[in-house]
């Protein structure tokens, strides 16, 4: 059953409601970590916003690219190492804040100094990591045709058959330039710049414009794991509706939700 529409408004409007009040909310601590080990204004205000880039891009790219693909185990580790340091920034400045922690700490200063340069290695190896697109298994070579005796024999010359025209209720043989164009084409297969577009393909075939929990199945049994209802709708079904327009004239089914 589909769920109400004021629980669908709810969970589209609210989660980017919630996430920008978690990141103004977060934004204060950080900048006071940043401000205890020693940053000077305006370069303070980048301690926020490094570790909330730094932990959206880790989340992205461990939700997107599936199970066993290079760099989904790093991008993990990132994340939840970028929770860790939000979390940690958040302790120490309320802490220190409310008196009971002395800011002036060698340990405190020499690990807050640490986040930016580490936040700069990671984002770099994640973006040297090569996508499951561009990961490509390179085919095996044939194998080599056995060689094959052949023996030649004498054969008698063969006999020579005269021409008969054809009858006429016989139509003769068409060109093959008119055969040709007789015969439609057969269209060239479509070249989707997201793999997973060809996951979920198939299910327009059933007459009716597929909805977002048919197209998740589908990638799920594909191998790519949970992808995000945004990037289904707006990313992959868009790319398949790019090169065929009139899909996205199908009706939906009965009794489904787009």
């Amino acid at each position: 059953m589909a769920a109400p529409w004021y629980a669908r408004v709810a969970t589209t409007a609210g989660r980017p409601a919630v996430l920008g009040a978690t990141l103004i909310m977060s934004m204060p601590g950080e900048y006071h970590v940043a401000r205890f080990a020693g940053w000077t204004d305006p370069w303070a205000y980048g301690m926020p916003f490094s570790l909330s880039a730094y932990a959206g891009i880790a989340a992205v790219v461990a939700a997107t690219r599936p199970k066993g693909a290079r760099g989904r185990f790093s991008a993990t580790v990132g994340a939840a190492f970028a929770i860790v340091l939000a979390l940690a920034a958040q302790v120490v400045a309320h802490l220190v804040t409310t008196g009971h922690m002395d800011h002036d700490q060698a340990w405190l200063i020499a690990v807050t100094s640490m986040v930016p340069p580490a936040v700069l290695a990671h984002l770099l190896h994640l973006a040297a990591t090569p996508t499951p697109a561009t990961e490509r298994v390179p085919a095996p070579a044939p194998a080599p045709a056995p060689a094959v005796s052949v023996e030649r024999t004498e054969q008698p010359p063969a006999p020579v058959v005269p021409v008969v025209p054809p009858k006429p209720e016989q139509a003769p043989a068409l060109p093959a330039e008119e055969q040709q164009a007789i015969e439609p084409p057969v269209p060239a297969p479509i070249a989707y710049r997201d793999p997973r577009c060809a996951a979920i393909r198939p299910l327009y075939d059933g007459g009716y414009r597929p909805v977002t929990s048919e197209m998740r199945a589908a990638l799920v049994d594909a191998g790519y794991g949970r992808v995000g209802d945004s990037t289904i709708r707006e990313k992959i079904r868009a790319e398949v509706e790019q090169h065929e327009p009139h899909l996205k004239q199908l009706p939906p089914a009965i009794g489904r939700t787009a």
